[in-house]
C-alpha cells in the first residue's frame, strides 16, 4: 500500500487514507491558486449563461400568449405540477432547453414539461402540455420529448399523469411527425404497454384536448376533466362544420358533461383546476407502492468538499484534462473510492464508492483510452453486471487512441469489447457528461444510444463526432485546395463544430436529459438511483468477444 501511496504521490494524483475498506480521496485543489480562481471566474460565466438561458423559457410572465392564459384564471404549466407534487418536494425537470435554437426560437421547452415529481410519496413521471406555446401542438422535439419520459416511467416502473392541453400536431410540420416509427403515433402505443405493464397512467384535463391529443385520456386508467375549461374531441367544431355540416359548440361537442355523463371517456368531473389536482392526488392515495429492490438509507455521509468547488476545477480543456478524482470526491458518499486496477490502463478509472448510501461502480475518463483502458473497463462493467452493481460514467473522453502501433495491438477488438459490455449490462446506468463525449468514446462511455437510465451534461460539455480541429485537418484535406482556401475551410469547418458541439445544441435535439449544474450531480445521480430500484436486475447475458 506505501508504494501505491508514493506512486501516486509522484504521478500528482490524490493523497489517499484508508478507511472502512475505502479509501478516503484528498483534494489538491487551492481555492487560493491562480489556476482555481481562473477556472471559477470562466466557469461563473457559463453557469451565468445557462441559468440565463433556463430563465428564458422557464419565466414568460410579459409573455403575451402567457398573459392571456393567466387571464382565464388558468394555470401555467409548471404552476399545475407545483400544485400536484407534495409540499417541500422537488420537481425534477427533463430537458428545460429543448428546441431552445428551433423554430425561431419560439417553442419554448419544446411546449412541454416532463419530469419526475413526488405524488402521496410515490415517484412519479409528469407530462404537462404547455399551452402558451403554439397551443401546446407537437413538433419532433415535443414527440421526442413526450416518448423520453413514457421511456423512463416504462424501465422505471413509474406511473404516469398527464396534464393535458393541447390542440395535436402542430400542422405546418406533419410530414416531420405523423407516419414515422417515433412519431406521434408512437405515444398512444406507449400508454398501451405502460397499461399491459400495470403501470398507472392518470390523466387531467386542463383545457381544449383536440385530434390525437383526445387519446391521452382516452388511454388513461383515470382521467380527469376540468367543467366549462377541459374539452375532449377527436374533430373540433370548425372541422365537424366542413366535414358533416354540424353547427355544434366546444361545449357542447366534448365538454366535461359530455364525458362525465355521456360518453364515459373521462371519469371525474372537476370544479375548477386547483380540485382537479385534489382529484389526482387522491387517486394516488390508493395507487400500490412500489417494491423498491432496496431500501432506501436515512444516513449517509456527504462528501467532504463542497460542490460548489467544482466550478473552480472547470475549464477550457483545451491542453490539458479536468482531474477526474477531483469530480469523485464531490459526488459521492464520504468522499471514498475503493479503485480497481489503479496502476493498469491508468486513462480510464474504475471503482466502488457509495452515492447516497447506494453502492455504485465508477467508469470515468482521464485520458483517451487506450487498449488497456478498454479491457480495464470490460473486466470492471462485467463485474458490476455480475454482482447488479449500478455504473455511473462520467464522460470526459476525446475516443480511442488511433495510429499503427494501437493498431496493431487490436485497439478496433479492445474497443468492441467495451462496447460489448456496455451494451448488454442490465445494471442501471447513469451518464454525466462533464467534458469532451467525442467518437467511439462516446459508446463505450453509455452515451445515448446504449441506453443509460438517466444522461445529463454540464453546460461546458462538447459532443461531436470528433474534435472541430481533427475535423477541420481531415475535411480541409480531403477538399486539397490552395492554402489561402485551405484556411477559410479549416475554419469555417471548425466553426461548425464548435455550434453543434456544444451542449445547447445537443439538448435542444434531446441527446440528453438535460443540461444540469454541476453542484446539481450527485443529487441528480441519487434521482436515477432511486427510481431505478423499481425494478430487479435481471442476469447478465454477454456477447461474443473477438479475442
Amino acid at each position: 500500500m506505501n508504494a501505491q501511496l508514493d506512486l501516486r504521490e509522484n504521478l500528482k494524483f490524490f493523497k489517499i487514507d484508508k478507511m472502512n475498506d475505502l479509501t478516503v480521496l484528498k483534494s489538491k485543489i487551492k481555492s487560493n491558486s491562480e489556476d482555481f480562481k481562473s477556472n471559477h471566474k470562466e466557469t461563473i460565466q457559463i453557469i451565468d449563461d445557462y441559468n440565463e438561458r433556463l430563465q428564458s423559457v422557464i419565466d414568460r410572465k410579459s409573455d403575451s400568449y402567457v398573459i392571456k392564459h393567466k387571464s382565464k384564471g388558468k394555470l401555467e404549466a409548471r404552476e399545475r405540477i407545483s400544485a400536484l407534487i407534495d409540499k417541500k418536494t422537488e420537481f425534477y425537470e427533463f430537458s428545460t432547453l429543448a428546441a431552445n435554437d428551433l423554430y425561431d426560437g419560439k417553442f419554448h421547452s419544446a411546449g412541454i414539461v416532463t419530469g419526475i415529481g413526488i405524488i402521496q410519496g410515490i415517484e412519479t413521471v409528469i407530462i404537462a402540455n404547455d399551452p402558451t406555446v403554439k397551443g401546446g401542438t407537437y413538433v419532433k422535439e415535443t414527440i421526442k420529448k413526450h416518448l423520453r419520459a413514457q421511456e423512463i416511467a416504462y424501465e422505471n416502473l413509474l406511473p404516469c399523469v398527464y396534464i393535458v392541453e393541447s390542440g395535436g400536431i402542430f400542422l405546418p410540420e406533419q410530414a416531420n411527425v405523423f407516419a414515422d416509427r417515433d412519431h406521434f403515433g408512437k405515444i398512444f402505443y406507449n400508454q398501451s404497454r405502460l397499461s399491459a405493464a400495470g403501470i398507472p397512467q392518470i390523466a387531467m384535463v386542463m383545457g381544449s384536448c383536440t385530434a390525437g391529443g383526445a387519446y391521452i385520456p382516452a388511454m388513461s386508467d383515470q382521467s380527469i376533466i376540468v367543467e366549462n375549461q377541459g374539452t375532449i374531441f377527436l374533430a373540433g367544431p370548425p372541422l365537424v362544420k366542413a366535414a358533416i355540416g354540424e353547427t355544434v359548440t366546444a361545449e357542447d361537442l366534448g365538454g366535461a358533461y359530455v364525458h362525465t355523463h355521456l360518453s364515459g371517456v373521462a371519469d371525474h368531473m372537476a370544479k375548477s383546476e386547483e380540485e382537479a389536482i385534489l382529484l389526482c392526488r387522491s387517486i394516488f392515495e390508493n395507487l400500490p407502492k412500489p417494491k423498491k429492490t432496496r431500501t432506501a438509507q436515512e444516513k449517509f455521509e456527504e462528501p467532504l468538499y463542497p460542490a460548489k468547488e467544482l466550478y473552480g476545477i472547470i475549464h477550457q480543456q483545451n491542453s490539458r484534462w479536468i482531474d477526474i478524482y477531483e469530480i469523485i470526491a464531490r459526488i459521492v458518499d464520504g468522499s471514498k473510492f475503493q479503485e480497481f486496477k489503479p496502476d493498469y490502463g491508468k486513462t480510464l478509472v474504475t471503482g466502488f464508492s457509495k452515492i447516497m448510501g447506494q453502492i455504485v461502480g465508477i467508469v470515468a475518463n482521464n485520458g483517451i483510452l487506450f487498449s488497456e483502458s478498454a479491457l480495464k473497463g470490460t473486466h470492471f462493467i462485467e463485474m458490476c453486471s455480475v454482482r447488479k452493481i449500478p455504473l455511473i460514467f462520467l464522460h470526459n473522453i476525446t475516443g480511442f487512441m488511433v495510429g499503427k502501433d494501437s493498431e496493431h495491438k487490436g485497439i478496433a477488438k479492445d474497443g468492441a469489447k467495451m462496447v460489448h459490455a456496455v451494451a448488454n449490462t442490465n445494471v442501471p446506468k447513469i451518464t454525466i457528461i462533464f467534458g469532451k463525449s467525442h467518437g467511439a468514446g462516446n459508446y463505450a462511455m453509455a452515451g445515448r444510444a446504449y441506453n443509460p437510465n438517466l444522461l445529463f451534461t454540464w453546460p461546458n460539455a462538447k459532443i461531436s463526432v470528433m474534435g472541430g480541429r481533427q475535423a477541420a485537418e481531415v475535411l480541409s484535406t480531403v477538399k486539397n485546395g490552395n492554402q489561402e482556401n485551405h484556411d477559410d475551410l479549416k475554419n469555417q469547418i471548425m466553426e461548425k463544430y464548435e455550434q453543434e458541439s456544444s451542449a445547447y445544441f445537443g439538448t435542444s435535439r434531446i441527446w440528453d436529459d438535460g443540461i444540469i449544474d454541476p453542484v446539481d450531480t450527485r443529487k441528480m445521480i441519487g434521482l436515477g438511483l432511486s427510481i431505478a430500484a423499481n425494478k430487479e436486475i435481471p442476469d447478465y447475458k454477454p456477447g461474443i468477444y473477438r479475442m
